[in-house]
């Protein structure tokens, strides 16, 4: 046995070796801290919409209102923000790809309609339905135009929420948060109840972060002991996981502590040239972000233990197989894998699969779908979408039903694109002639970015390459509408 001088000499050695790794690790998170102070104060300084907000109903307030309330406060909102920030805004933000330049070319008017703002879709004759339609993170109602006029002319009324601190300036994203947004659903939720009186289905539609709250909003109820308030739930991209950095993003914004180091609140300080989406983000919504799937999770967790899954409602789910904003794979395994059998789909969109591009894609992210139907019989209907083969450019629905493990194979009468290697996390939701994010020009003096295409040298433009050059739009739209028209009550 050994002597207790031995035994102590290698507790305080593994002591040593703890505090000589803490203090290391110490020192490099002030080193890190350092580096992004520092970087903080390189490049331009914070813009007016940086900087200011206007005032927003609070998290009590909101679960309080009904939906009237909601508009009459959003409307002083707007009318705040319209009257507060030109007067805030330097001779040189003046310009014609300015958003929040009456006027400009990124103008929310130039579409139309401010589609920023809280709206409801009314059918042409008697409600068949009432869907509640909920937008992503940094985006506006905007992003469920397309979705919600599917919905309307299906005979059902579409209920698009704006979320707080979305659709205004940036800077409110870095007051407002996931509790907002939780009561802002339950706040919509209230209003469809009330215009469907039980007889009519209540559908819960989300996109990205809004897919994460709707299915939030409906796991809570199930772990409260009440009913899914929604006969429905279908998710475009839906925020299942984020990537490992939103969960210390709140560490990057630490230095703007210390005023002199107020950019470091800010992951990208971008010009604002969308007219329905921030280019610019803080660090403050990165970690909602994260927060929000986190609570999802354990939302998951809680429902399962219960032995509630089987109150969750059917859900229609379409996923982009590569997606540089949430897990592709999450969506299933995190979501789908604990579904009940109760009559739930995933679709998948493949990547491009041509004998040409195929070298070029990167293994780790495009895989893993090569094998996704092995395996023993799934609970839910998965469909892969892509082409027909590396040569045939035709896109196919490969089905497995629930409880099968035959693969049936369909024409969809869809082309994948030639120019097209992949979807993007941002393109589900919206068809190619989309007046933002279509690629088929549209007539009027609008910035449209699906048809963006510009050359250059690198290191140049304000803006990244990437984001210029990522999908906007969906190829496969058509085929996602007539999947969300097939849970339509007949």
């Amino acid at each position: 046995m050994p002597d207790r001088p031995f035994l102590r000499r290698l507790f305080d050695g593994a002591r040593g070796l703890l505090r000589r790794f803490a203090t290391t690790l110490l020192l490099l998170l002030v080193v890190l801290l350092a580096l992004r102070a520092w970087q903080s104060t390189q490049g331009p300084p914070l813009r007016a919409w940086q900087t200011y907000a206007p005032p927003e109903l609070d998290v009590a307030d909101i679960a309080h209102a009904d939906w009237a309330t909601w508009m009459a406060a959003e409307g002083h909102t707007f009318a705040r923000l319209r009257r507060d920030l030109p007067g805030r805004m330097d001779p040189e933000d003046r310009t014609l790809l300015n958003r929040y330049v009456d006027g400009s070319l990124a103008s929310p008017m130039a579409y139309g309609r401010d589609w920023n703002r809280s709206y409801v879709l009314e059918p042409a004759g008697a409600p068949r339905g009432v869907a509640v339609m909920l937008h992503g993170l940094s985006d506006s109602p905007y992003s469920m135009r397309s979705v919600a006029e599917l919905y309307r002319a299906h005979g059902f009324v579409a209920i698009v929420p704006r979320m707080p601190g979305h659709g205004t300036v940036p800077a409110g994203l870095t007051r407002e948060g996931r509790k907002a947004w939780q009561a802002t659903v339950d706040m919509a939720m209230r209003e469809a109840a009330r215009r469907a009186q039980g007889r009519l289905p209540v559908h819960l539609v989300g996109y990205s972060n809004g897919g994460a709250l709707a299915l939030l909003h409906v796991m809570h109820r199930i772990a409260n002991g009440e009913d899914s308030d929604a006969a429905r739930i279908v998710l475009m991209s839906p925020m299942i996981e984020v990537n490992a950095f939103a969960r210390y993003a709140g560490l990057a914004g630490a230095p703007a502590l210390f005023g002199r180091y107020a950019k470091s609140a800010w992951l990208d300080l971008l010009p604002e040239y969308n007219a329905f989406k921030y280019n610019s983000f803080p660090v403050r919504a990165a970690r909602e972000s994260y927060l929000v799937t986190s609570d999802l999770q354990e939302a998951i967790a809680e429902v399962a233990a219960r032995g509630a899954m089987a109150r969750v409602p059917p859900i229609l789910a379409f996923q982009s197989v590569v997606d540089d904003t949430v897990s592709a794979q999450a969506v299933m395994t995190k979501l789908f894998d604990v579904l009940p059998a109760n009559g739930s789909e995933l679709v998948l969109f493949d990547v491009h699969r041509n004998r040409a591009l195929d070298p070029m894609l990167r293994s780790a992210a495009t895989e893993w779908t090569r094998d996704v139907f092995a395996g023993p019989p799934r609970r839910y209907t998965l469909t892969l979408l892509g082409t027909a083969s590396d040569t045939d450019p035709s896109v196919v629905a490969r089905t497995r039903v629930a409880g099968a493990t035959a693969v049936q194979t369909t024409p969809t009468g869809l082309q994948y694109p030639n120019d097209v290697y992949s979807l993007s996390h941002i393109a589900v939701p919206f068809p190619e002639d989309d007046l933002l994010y279509g690629h088929l020009p549209s007539p009027g003096k609008r910035l449209q970015l699906g048809v963006v295409a510009v050359r250059g040298e690198r290191n140049t433009l304000a803006v990244s390459q990437d984001s210029l050059n990522r999908l906007s739009w969906n190829p496969f739209f058509p085929y996602m509408a007539t999947r969300i028209e097939a849970v339509f009550p007949r």
